[in-house]
C-alpha cells in the first residue's frame, strides 16, 4: 500500500485535467450550450496541432537542446506543393499528399545536415534553415492560394459518427508513434540517446542516425500536416503554419514529456492539445478582447513550462 501511495502520476495526467477544466469553464462560460459541438471543434483544430507535436515530441526526446522550428515554413512549404501537385483534380489527391510528406522529410535531412555538418546549436540550424524553406516556399507559391480538390476538401471536413476524420488521422499517427517507441528498435534508441548521448553511443546505438530519423519524422508529419490544413482551409497561404511555432513545444512540456530527454509522451499531447485550443475558447467565451487573450494565453503556457521543467528537474 505505501509503496502504491508514492508511486507519481502519470505524465499526461496533469494535461487531461487540465483539459478537461477548461471544457468545463467554457460551457459554464456560454451557460452549457453547444457543449458537444466545442468537443468536436477542439478535435478538428487539435488534431492539426497534434501531428506536428508528436514529431517535436520526437525531437525534443532525442536530447536536450534539440527542437525543430522550421515546422512552420515546412507547413507552408508542404502545403504549396500538395497544392500544386493536386491541381484541384481529385485523382491527384494521393500523390499531392505523397508530395507533402516527401518535401517535409527532405526539409528534416536538410535541418540534420546543418546540425551534422557545420556543427551548430539545433534551435539555431532550425532557424536558420526555416529562413531558408520559408522563402523557397514565397517562390514555389508566387502568393497565390491554389483551392484544394473538392474530394480532399470535403474529407479533411468530414465527421465520421461526429468525430472529425483529421483527428481520426491524428490518432492513427499517435498509435503508430507510440508503436514505435515502445516496440522497435528505433524508439529504444530515441530513448536511450535522449537520457545519455555517452552512454548509448557505448551501447552501441548509432546516435548520429537516430536523431537524423527524429528530425525526418518530425519534419514529414509537418508536411502532411500542411497538406491536410491546406485541405481544410480551402487552399495553401504561407502563414497558416505561423501558429505552431512554439505551441508545439508548449504541447509537449505540458503533455509531460521531459524537456531533459529520453521520455516521451504520446497521451499528453493530446491532452495540450486540447487544453491549448479550448483555453483559447474559454477566454473567447468570458468575452476577453484579443490583445488581453494573447497576453494570458502567453503567461499561462510560461507558468506551466516552469512548473514542468522544475517537476522534470525533481
Amino acid at each position: 500500500m505505501i509503496g502504491t501511495a508514492n508511486r507519481s502520476a502519470p505524465p499526461w495526467l496533469g494535461s487531461c485535467v487540465a483539459a478537461a477544466l477548461a471544457w468545463l469553464a467554457t460551457v459554464f462560460s456560454g451557460h452549457g450550450q453547444g457543449s458537444g459541438e466545442l468537443i468536436t471543434v477542439a478535435l478538428s483544430f487539435s488534431a492539426f496541432t497534434v501531428l506536428v507535436s508528436l514529431g517535436q515530441m520526437l525531437v525534443i526526446s532525442a536530447g536536450p537542446g534539440n527542437a525543430d522550428l522550421s515546422i512552420p515554413s515546412a507547413i507552408a512549404l508542404s502545403g504549396a506543393v500538395a497544392m500544386i501537385v493536386m491541381d484541384g483534380r481529385d485523382t491527384l489527391i494521393v500523390p499531392g499528399v505523397l508530395a507533402a510528406v516527401a518535401v517535409g522529410m527532405a526539409v528534416g535531412a536538410a535541418n540534420f545536415g546543418l546540425i551534422r555538418l557545420l556543427r551548430i546549436p539545433p534551435i539555431i540550424a532550425t532557424l536558420a534553415g526555416s529562413l531558408i524553406v520559408m522563402s523557397i516556399a514565397i517562390n514555389v507559391g508566387r502568393g497565390l492560394k491554389i483551392k484544394p480538390p473538392p474530394l480532399f476538401a470535403d474529407l479533411t471536413t468530414l465527421r465520421l459518427w461526429g468525430i472529425p476524420l483529421v483527428a481520426v488521422v491524428a490518432l492513427a499517427a499517435s498509435l503508430w508513434i507510440a508503436l514505435m517507441l515502445q516496440r522497435t528498435l528505433l524508439g529504444r534508441s530515441i530513448a536511450a540517446v535522449g537520457q545519455s548521448e555517452r552512454a548509448a553511443r557505448l551501447a552501441g546505438v548509432a546516435v548520429q542516425r537516430t536523431r537524423l530519423s527524429v528530425y525526418v519524422i518530425c519534419a514529414g508529419l509537418a508536411g502532411l500536416t500542411g497538406a491536410l490544413i491546406a485541405g481544410f482551409s480551402g487552399g495553401n497561404s504561407l502563414d497558416q503554419g505561423s501558429e505552431y511555432l512554439l505551441l508545439t513545444i508548449a504541447v509537449v512540456v505540458i503533455g509531460g514529456t521531459s524537456v531533459s530527454g529520453g521520455r516521451p509522451c504520446v497521451p499528453g499531447i493530446w491532452g495540450a492539445a486540447m487544453f491549448m485550443f479550448l483555453l483559447v475558447a474559454m477566454l473567447n467565451a468570458a468575452g476577453v478582447g484579443p490583445g488581453l487573450r494573447m497576453l494570458l494565453t502567453g503567461l499561462i503556457i510560461i507558468a506551466v513550462i516552469v512548473l514542468a521543467s522544475t517537476r522534470a528537474k525533481r
